[in-house]
C-alpha cells in the first residue's frame, strides 16, 4: 500500500542485459513506502544499472517492477517525475566550478520551471522567490547541510567541499523538488568510518520522513533492507553460494565486468 508520500519498489526477476552480458539478473524486492534499501556489492557488479533501471533511467531487459505503483518498463517517464538522483557519476554529478549558492538557486529555478503549474509561474515576483528559499531550507536541513559553516559559506566552491559535505549538498539538491523516491550512488565512497555512519543516519532520516531511498554501497548497515549484485554463476551456468540478507527476498543474479556494466548504459540508454 503506496503512502502520500513515499514511493513502494516492488520487482521479480528483474534484470537488464547489455552486448557483453548481464548487468543484473533474477533480482526480487518487496519494499515498502519510507524504505532504506541498500544496493550492495563490489564496483563493476551493475549496482548503478540496478539504481537507473529502479528509477526510470534505464530500461530493463526481463521480468516487471512497479515504483510507487507504476510498472516499469512501461511507465519509466512516470518514474523518473516521482524519483530524484542524489550523486551518480556521469549522470548527475555537482559542477566542481560552482558554488553551493550556485547550485541551490539554479535547482530551484529548474524545479519552478519545470515542475510548477502555469499559476504557481504566474505569481509575484517575491512570493515565488520565497517559495523557492522556502524548498531550498528545507532541503538542506532535511540533508544536514548549514552552508554558513562551510569555509566561505554560500560562496564556497563544490571542489573545496569535503566528500561528506558534497554528498549531503548532492541530496539537498534532490530534496528540493520534493521526491517519493530518492536514489543515491557511491554511498559510502572514499568516507572513513565515522562519516559512513553520519552518512547512513542522514539516510535513514530521509526515509524516516516518509521518502523511500534507494543507496549503492559496499557494505549495507544494519536495518536497511538489502539488495546484493554480486553473486556469480560458474561454468555450468548455476549460482555460485552467495549471501542473501533477511529483510529481502531472492537478490541479483550474474554479475558482469564493469565494461559490461557500461555496454549496458550504451544499450539501454538513460532516459
Amino acid at each position: 500500500m503506496d503512502s502520500p508520500h513515499g514511493a513502494s519498489v516492488t520487482a521479480e526477476n528483474f534484470g537488464l542485459k547489455g552486448p557483453r552480458g548481464w548487468a543484473f539478473r533474477g533480482l526480487g524486492i518487496d519494499a515498502g513506502p519510507g524504505s532504506l534499501v541498500a544496493i550492495e556489492g563490489p564496483s563493476g557488479s551493475g549496482r548503478t544499472c540496478l539504481l537507473l533501471a529502479l528509477t526510470g533511467r534505464m530500461r530493463p531487459t526481463e521480468g516487471q517492477a512497479k515504483v510507487g505503483g507504476l510498472r516499469l518498463p512501461r511507465k519509466m517517464a512516470a518514474v523518473r517525475r516521482i524519483a530524484a538522483l542524489g550523486p551518480v557519476p556521469g549522470v548527475s554529478e555537482l559542477d566542481p566550478a560552482f558554488t553551493v549558492a550556485e547550485h541551490l538557486r539554479e535547482r530551484a529555478l529548474l524545479q519552478r520551471r519545470f515542475d510548477g503549474s502555469l499559476r504557481a509561474l504566474l505569481r509575484p515576483r517575491a512570493e515565488r522567490i520565497a517559495t523557492a528559499q522556502g524548498r531550498i531550507d528545507a532541503a538542506l536541513d532535511a540533508a544536514g547541510l548549514d552552508p554558513e559553516t562551510l569555509p566561505k559559506a554560500g560562496r564556497t566552491s563544490v571542489r573545496d567541499l569535503e566528500r561528506l559535505e558534497a554528498l549531503r549538498l548532492s541530496i539537498a539538491l534532490a530534496l528540493i523538488g520534493g521526491p517519493r523516491l530518492l536514489a543515491v550512488d557511491d554511498t559510502d565512497l572514499k568516507l572513513s568510518d565515522a562519516e559512513r555512519a553520519e552518512a547512513w543516519d542522514l539516510l535513514r532520516s530521509v526515509a524516516d520522513s516518509g521518502t523511500t531511498v534507494l543507496a549503492v554501497c559496499s557494505q549495507a548497515p544494519e536495518g536497511a533492507i538489502t539488495l546484493r549484485t554480486d553473486r556469480t554463476r560458474d561454468a555450468n551456468g548455476t549460482d555460485d553460494d552467495a549471501a542473501t540478507d533477511t529483510t529481502t527476498r531472492p537478490t541479483t543474479g550474474d554479475t558482469t565486468t564493469e565494461e559490461g556494466t557500461a555496454d549496458a548504459f550504451a544499450e539501454t540508454g538513460r532516459a
